[in-house]
């Protein structure tokens, strides 16, 4: 695994409340480290509407300007960040967000938290370095687990140290490299020259590789995410609604059509019923038992009354081991897709071993039928 600093794009991403100094802390300690500096190519603060108006003020203006005084004096080209990298929270109503003040504001910061942490990690090219030591405590910890989440390999996690009297002075901004005397809260004076300031890294588990891939790709609260991530590593069930075209597996509603949904519920009622795996039909060599096996599978899923011609016309002299592997390949697909890595617990199972057996793998007592429909069929 590549080092993070070899990235071609390098993100440090914060939060903030009123102390946005938080940023040319972390951006001097990253780029300071004695063994493996991190420069960012791109700094990003998450922070509230008055965050955002202070970070302005003291980090980018021509006044004070930090940001820019950091870089020039610790000689950091290219960093981009200006105040379209500063990224006011959002309400639940789309407002710019004061401070987190009831549970539907903590439920709207942790989504936009989440939203900025998919969005930057979704870039293969590019290490996250993510910083929880500003703003509120809830803040710093929605960006941890949104990192826990998300994160990959190549990010860190860390929150910086600064030491006294520095910590607590809304003038400190970074160490200087020559000597500036402020006066800090107590009235005492102190020269920056001789702060120190330290990364502390955080070790975080990773757990993106437990998330379906809709929920890395697509747009997913914070308590969506989480719960795909609870019900991929909760024992396996398995509830096939065949009247809705749809099975429940993974914690998740997936919709199937007739041709996947018929070959999972002829596997699921197998096990159902504790018969033996059944062997596959063979390639060019159609199965007359096989496709009755199916057929009425699918007449359960269409209803009688459907048009279901050209299916029957297809099967009509058997199934072959090609129908097979293609209703079977396309199935696993749309598990994949729809659960992740979860998906491996619902997959039809070849037993690994020659000749190949296909069941489900998972126990009589993991699976049910949300309702069946009952017909009259020749077999």
């Amino acid at each position: 695994m590549p080092l993070p600093a070899t990235y071609p794009r390098r993100v440090l991403l914060a939060v903030s409340g009123l102390t946005p100094q938080i940023v040319t802390e972390t951006l001097y300690a990253l780029a300071a480290d004695e063994f493996a500096p991190f420069i960012p190519t791109e700094v990003h603060l998450i922070t509230s509407a008055e965050g955002a108006r202070r970070a302005e003020l003291s980090l980018l203006s021509d006044d004070l300007g930090w940001f820019h005084k950091l870089c020039k004096d610790y000689h950091l080209p290219g960093v981009k960040f200006d105040r379209r990298h500063i990224h006011i929270m959002r309400d639940a109503k789309g407002q710019p967000m004061n401070d987190i003040r009831s549970p539907a504001d903590n439920r709207a910061a942790a989504d936009f938290i989440t939203a900025q942490v998919r969005s930057i990690t979704a870039d293969s090219g590019c290490a996250l370095h993510a910083s929880i030591a500003g703003g509120r405590k809830t803040m710093g910890f929605y960006l941890g687990y949104a990192l826990s989440l998300f994160g990959r390999p190549q990010d860190r996690l860390s929150h910086v140290l600064v030491s006294e009297p520095f910590e607590s002075s809304y003038d400190f901004f970074y160490p200087t490299p020559y000597s500036r005397v402020l006066q800090t809260r107590d009235g005492q004076l102190a020269d920056t020259a001789l702060a120190q300031v330290t990364l502390a890294e955080i070790p975080f588990v990773s757990l993106r590789h437990g998330l379906p891939t809709n929920l890395l790709s697509g747009v997913a609260s914070f308590n969506d995410t989480v719960a795909a991530v609870n019900a991929s590593m909760a024992p396996a069930q398995l509830t096939l609604d065949l009247a809705r075209q749809c099975i429940h597996a993974g914690g998740r509603e997936v919709d199937l059509p007739p041709a996947e949904l018929a070959l999972l519920a002829v596997f699921a009622r197998q096990t159902l019923q504790g018969l033996e795996p059944l062997a596959a039909p063979t390639k060019d060599v159609p199965d007359v038992i096989w496709a009755k096996r199916y057929l009425r599978e699918y007449r359960r899923i269409t209803g009688t009354l459907a048009d279901i011609e050209s299916t029957e016309r297809a099967l009509k002299d058997g199934m072959d081991g090609d129908y097979f592997s293609q209703r079977k390949s396309k199935l696993e697909r749309r598990l994949k897709t729809a659960l992740g890595p979860a998906a491996a617990a619902y997959r039809i199972s070849d037993g690994g071993t020659r000749p190949r057996r296909y069941a489900l793998t998972l126990s009589p007592d993991a699976v049910r039928f949300a309702q069946d429909v009952a017909f009259k069929e020749e077999i």
